[in-house]
């Protein structure tokens, strides 16, 4: 599986149309598919694809009470969907909330869906944003809710903060994992993180490859060859998963998944691919430091340790917004994975700070 901004783009592979043989874990598949079973009486577990934006998009939504709040979850990458790795670290936040997973345009299943010259036009951020509103309407009309929970991750932040900013009404609050406030600041701290663990280590291959494209960003173009270096060394240094310097157990998840057949593995690359091209330009003037008053409650979890999208400009905008409600919680022993890093503190989080934004006010 590639990885883009979330997983770096230093992840997407040449050989990328090289579709992984997902034979050999059928047996592993229908063990996993069987845990996920959602039995309770009250629950939901549905997989289906609807029309947004003009495009059939596949969603997952799965929960143990229908009554329980929507959590909306918008992926990242661009183009790295969910729903094949979200078996990993989801099922016991389902106890306490219904979460809609859905495989954005180009991405996973819904690249499946449509002649990808037919929407390349479309891959734009607007677009991407117009379509989360638009899934925001649609659960919450078909389950009955009067608003929703959402929730980015990496690049979800900031499909997400552009549509709280857009349609605040659909929302009881905004939750950002791994939160993009400003990319060119990203890099510059990203950039330096690497620098300054290749030299602490002796790694004198990563100092030359470093030092070549330095200063970095500086006031050269941010090309995807630059980019794939600079991440290259932050990430080799726990600045995407804290400690480690591999993440298999994200790129390889969806091979496990019952969710995915072995076409829909293969679209994950696919669909990476793709996308990156026609977002990368737009995604690196991505700047939310002017946003100084936020419309509905804002939560960030951030992790101490991530080099991916930097936690420091987030606590720093965190600080200063002004917001009817604003907690950042910071997760020790996280980088940009926090979901899979520590996924009890976050279940826990979520209960804290999250699910009481979705009740009525005390009085009422």
């Amino acid at each position: 599986m590639a990885g883009l901004f979330l997983a770096g783009v230093s992840c997407v592979r040449a050989a990328a149309q090289d579709c992984p043989d997902i034979a050999p874990y059928a047996g592993a598949r229908e063990i996993i598919e069987d845990l996920q079973r959602i039995v309770a009486p009250a629950g939901v577990q549905e997989t289906y694809k609807t029309k947004i934006g003009g495009v059939d998009q596949w969603i997952s939504v799965r929960g143990q009470d229908r009554a329980n709040p929507i959590i909306l979850f918008v992926h990242g990458g661009p183009a790295s969907p969910i729903i094949p790795t979200a078996w990993q670290f989801q099922r016991p936040m389902e106890e306490y909330f219904t979460f809609v997973n859905w495989d954005q345009r180009g991405a996973g299943k819904t690249y499946r869906e449509a002649n990808p010259d037919s929407i390349a036009d479309t891959l734009r951020i607007p677009r991407f944003v117009d379509d989360a509103l638009e899934v925001a309407e649609f659960v919450r009309k078909r389950y009955g809710k009067e608003k929703v929970l959402l929730m980015g991750h990496s690049w979800g932040t900031i499909v997400g903060m552009h549509a709280a900013l857009k349609r605040p009404d659909l929302f009881y609050a905004y939750v950002g994992i791994g939160q993009v406030i400003n990319v060119r600041e990203n890099e510059k701290l990203s950039f330096e993180h690497g620098l300054e663990q290749a030299r602490a280590n002796g790694n004198t291959e990563a100092v030359r490859e470093l030092e070549s494209i330095a200063p970095y960003p500086g006031n050269k173009p941010i090309t995807r060859e630059r980019i794939n270096l600079a991440r290259k060394w932050a990430q080799h240094y726990g600045g995407l998963t804290a400690y480690r310097n591999s993440s298999m157990y994200f790129y390889r998840a969806a091979r496990l998944s019952s969710e995915y057949s072995a076409e829909d593995v293969c679209a994950i690359d696919q669909g990476s691919l793709f996308t990156l091209g026609r977002v990368l330009p737009a995604f690196l003037e991505v700047d939310f430091t002017s946003v100084q008053a936020f419309p509905i409650p804002v939560i960030l979890f951030m992790g101490r340790h991530d080099y991916t999208t930097p936690s420091e400009p987030t606590a720093t905008w965190l600080g200063n917004v002004k917001a009817p409600y604003k907690q950042g919680i910071w997760f020790e022993n996280s980088s940009h994975m926090i979901p899979w890093e520590e996924p009890g503190k976050l279940l826990v989080s979520l209960l804290e700070y999250a699910r009481p934004r979705t009740l009525p006010p005390r009085g009422t």
